[in-house]
């Protein structure tokens, strides 16, 4: 089937982020009070809006995180990714395939915007990506597993949710797109294929993706 829109996932799928993010976010949080080691991290936050980490611990400790947090976190993750962050390999020639054949793509990101952005610029992304293209978890409110953010970016970029594939490498994100009635290509490579039960297709590099979308 050839789709109407690809819509991408932006961290562990478009930029090198994951690693990155879940280390620090397992750093800040046991500082914090709130042991929690890498492994915790991916396995109860990959692919969360910044919500869910409030609901989780607040849910688990009967403490609320600081009202600065968020802002505290995404310092440290920017200056982070300034430093070492890298797309993710293969990624970019997706995009130009994609571009050179006239497929329309968009990314729709639990992250904010302003983290999408600090990302793509720091890995020359955001040469594929202007505003119209961007669409974050800010924009509807929810994040995922709920199928919001994939409903409007389908809905902006003007495309039927049964003619869109979403690509995404959460358990998280896998759910959304399939709430949302999209095909959904789960990508391996941080992820057991296991844990993205659901999805219409695997592929473990982003060579399998391409000709998934072939």
């Amino acid at each position: 089937m050839r789709y109407d829109l690809v819509v991408f996932d932006n961290d562990g799928v478009l930029v090198d982020s994951e690693s990155i993010s879940n280390r620090l976010l397992a750093a800040y949080l046991t500082e914090l009070g709130h042991p929690t080691t890498y492994e915790d991290s991916i396995r109860d936050y990959m692919g969360s809006a910044m919500h869910r980490i409030h609901d989780l611990v607040l849910e688990r400790s009967g403490q609320r995180l600081p009202a600065d947090f968020d802002d505290v976190f995404h310092a440290r993750v920017f200056a982070t990714f300034e430093r070492e962050l890298r797309p993710v390999a293969g990624a970019t020639g997706v995009l130009e395939k994609l571009a050179a054949d006239g497929v329309p793509y968009c990314v729709a990101s639990s992250g904010s915007h302003e983290r999408i952005r600090v990302g793509h610029r720091a890995t020359g992304l955001d040469r594929w990506f202007d505003d119209a293209r961007i669409f974050s978890a800010q924009d509807v409110g929810k994040g995922k597993p709920a199928p919001d953010l994939f409903l409007y970016a389908a809905e902006r970029m003007g495309v039927a949710p049964e003619r869109c594939v979403v690509v995404e490498d959460s358990p998280l994100g896998v759910r959304a797109a399939v709430a949302a009635g999209m095909d959904v290509y789960g990508f391996t490579a941080m992820t057991p294929a296991a844990k993205l039960a659901g999805a219409t297709g695997l592929f473990a590099d982003m060579g399998g993706l391409a000709d998934l979308l072939r």
